[in-house]
């Protein structure tokens, strides 16, 4: 793996990593400036409407051919365990078989496709609810009633239809379409690979799920995680107390990315030599391609929460869904801790789901309504941004003006 010292361990490399951090926030915090781009970009609003551009995101993005998070490995622990992933519109379901592996199948019964699992139940085998054909946690049929009638057909021919599935550093990742060719998830990731490893999610415990949804552009939403140029206007009672509006430390690694928004402590660090710097946690925005957000944060020093936000495209344009988890980095340490991690998964929900999501829904209700040729700026404070929207142009091969 790229950029990792066998002899540095992911804490202290993390504990490294947030004190550069630290150092550019103290900066900018002391200069008023920001990471910024060389310039402004700006493409057409149709990137956003357009019905061509859309299906090729949902093909190319979400067809099979790259790999999306569908949980962490914490999420399905035992053998039994078992995660649904629907979001594509490809019903798959992802067992914990007994020899440990994670294993995804087209939640499909192999005799007239009925779907066998409706819900994370945990349960040593699959059945189906319509014939009561039976299959194991590795996808094998292992009782078929009326045997007698299938005369012809081997059981072992009839197994549960494979989708391909890597658990990597904790995370769970598919390719939604049977027959898809397998992806190397380090190369995938490229040299971001170790910025998501050092987060040891393989670690982390579950506390809280659920969905948002917005009348929204799924691409539009997302662009609302990259930027904290809109801090103090759309979020003044809750984040724009706390953190500078419009000041971003920003690192690209390929089509990913990762930013910190630095809070208004960092004023008093310019004032102090850095040997009297409080040790801060890691943390940080991490943009996983193509539709992945981690957010890395702590509720005080050495209790932190992981927020993992996955967005999907709806059957339209003008139609999203964000799957939203909340962790406990190294496990719930007291019920005190899982309050507090509650409140952080309801306390963003809230924000995100009346004032990011409105802001997109308002926006994309504007856009779809635009005047042909109508731009979209971004300024050179946002830089993320435009990153994000060539990687997707390219990976769908349909360039930006």
């Amino acid at each position: 793996m790229a950029d990792v010292d066998p002899g540095l361990g992911w804490a202290a490399r993390r504990k490294r990593v947030a004190r550069e951090t630290q150092r550019r926030s103290a900066a900018h915090a002391a200069a008023g400036t920001t990471d910024m781009a060389p310039g402004p970009f700006s493409q057409r609003a149709s990137v956003y409407t357009d019905p061509a551009r859309f299906a090729a995101e949902r093909a190319r993005l979400f067809g099979g051919d790259m790999p999306l998070v569908a949980g962490l490995s914490v999420d399905m622990p035992n053998p039994g365990d078992r995660l649904l992933f629907e979001e594509t519109g490809v019903p798959i379901v992802i067992l914990r078989a007994r020899d440990g592996v994670a294993r995804a199948f087209l939640n499909m019964c192999t005799h007239r496709g009925a779907k066998l699992a409706t819900d994370c139940t945990a349960t040593a085998r699959l059945t189906c609810p319509f014939h009561a054909w039976t299959f194991d946690l590795a996808g094998k049929l292992v009782a078929m009633p009326g045997a007698r009638g299938f005369a012809g057909h081997d059981k072992a021919d009839l197994g549960l239809v494979p989708v391909p599935c890597h658990e990597w550093q904790g995370i769970i990742f598919v390719q939604p379409r049977a027959g898809a060719q397998p992806v190397d998830i380090e190369a995938f990731l490229g040299d971001f690979a170790p910025e998501i490893a050092q987060l040891e999610l393989g670690r982390a415990e579950p506390v809280k799920s659920g969905e948002m949804r917005a009348a929204s552009n799924w691409k539009f939403a997302l662009d609302t995680y990259g930027e904290s140029y809109h801090f103090a206007t759309l979020h003044a009672s809750t984040i724009g107390i706390t953190h500078f509006n419009d000041m971003t430390v920003y690192d690209r690694f390929g089509r990913n990315h990762r930013v910190s928004f630095p809070d208004k402590g960092a004023a008093a660090l310019s004032t102090m030599p850095e040997s009297a710097w409080p040790e801060v946690d890691y943390g940080g925005v991490h943009y996983l391609f193509p539709n992945t957000v981690l957010f890395i944060g702590s509720i005080e020093p050495g209790k932190g929460f992981t927020q993992i936000f996955r967005l999907f495209p709806g059957a339209s344009p003008g139609e999203m869904v964000t799957k939203f988890a909340v962790y406990a980095p190294i496990g719930v340490q007291s019920g005190q801790h899982r309050a507090e991690c509650e409140y952080a998964f309801d306390a963003t929900a809230q924000v995100v789901s009346s004032e990011d999501y409105v802001i997109a829904a308002n926006g994309w209700a504007n856009l779809v309504n635009a005047p042909p040729g109508q731009r979209i700026i971004y300024g050179a404070n946002e830089m993320a941004l435009p990153g994000v929207h060539q990687a997707i142009a390219e990976a769908i091969g349909m360039p930006l003006d």
